[in-house]
């Protein structure tokens, strides 16, 4: 069975992601998102949770920090999970993994946030050129990214 990490920031980025939940019994799934009160009821609701450090880059000293934290925890996980895919909707949180998983070996999905429909994220422009499958939930994002796929809104 494929091993499949689901991994994106809080808030309305791991909303997206969770549209995807039905496809987490399909695969052998791992879901990593960022360390906060309201993520901690996930552990309870899906097998195989892991947490990585809550930053904001509002206070940009701490932020760089704790993204260097993050980049190292993402590593470990990986070489624990070693998963087959990974799956995203971003943002910072998200991007180290999908660079190591493609250092490794793993396919790298990225489904750019339904938020933007005519600008793309900084998340979306950093992973764009090695992921294996870009979707887009508009139309119109195809011109932003040419190699992309369309496929619709994951809502």
């Amino acid at each position: 069975m494929k091993k499949v990490l689901f991994i994106s920031s809080t808030g309305g980025h791991l909303n997206e992601l969770l549209q995807l939940n039905s496809l987490f019994k399909k695969y052998k799934s791992y879901l990593i998102t960022e360390n906060t009160k309201s993520n901690l009821e996930l552990k309870n609701k899906y097998d195989n949770v892991y947490y990585l450090v809550y930053g904001t880059k509002k206070e940009l000293f701490k932020y760089i920090f704790k993204f260097l934290f993050n980049i190292i925890k993402s590593l470990i996980l990986y070489i624990k999970i070693r998963p087959d895919v990974i799956v995203t909707t971003g943002t910072h949180t998200a991007v180290p993994m999908c660079y190591i998983g493609k250092l490794f070996g793993s396919k790298v999905v990225f489904i750019e946030t339904f938020a933007n429909s005519e600008t793309r994220t900084v998340s979306g422009r950093i992973v764009y050129p090695i992921s294996d499958l870009f979707i887009v939930q508009w139309e119109s994002m195809l011109k932003l990214y040419p190699k992309a796929i369309y496929g619709g809104w994951i809502y």
